[in-house]
């Protein structure tokens, strides 16, 4: 015959484990933004670099800035021309998917031979 002290420590352990998930939950969740943002950080730091490098693209051939300007949402596309190499610089917050990422600026540059004209 079993004692009843027997299965009453079975259920302060079950608690206890129940209250160490729930002080390490928090640290996960943390974790786990940190590692999201990470990842838009990067996603947005791509389509920034595509976007400075079609610019440079475009305003070596001639063309206007609207077809790069609208690849990144709130971006800000900065040209310099230095002899025939265009330079753009585009730059953009972070997504606004985290709250966090506003607060960070992210930027890509590229250039393009501007053909001689």
């Amino acid at each position: 015959m079993h004692s009843p002290s027997a299965g009453s420590g079975r259920r302060g352990e079950a608690g206890s484990v129940t209250a160490e998930f729930a002080t390490v939950l928090p640290a996960v969740v943390v974790v786990l933004a940190c590692c999201l943002t990470g990842i838009q950080l990067a996603a947005q730091q791509v389509r920034l670099q595509d976007a400075a490098a079609a610019a440079a693209r475009s305003v070596a051939r001639g063309d206007s800035l609207d077809a790069a300007a609208g690849l990144v949402p709130h971006s800000i596309l900065r040209v310099e021309q230095h002899g025939d190499i265009v330079c753009v610089t585009a730059s953009a917050p972070g997504s606004a998917l985290v709250g966090v990422l506003r607060g960070i600026t992210v930027r890509a540059s590229s250039c393009a031979l501007g053909g001689g004209r």
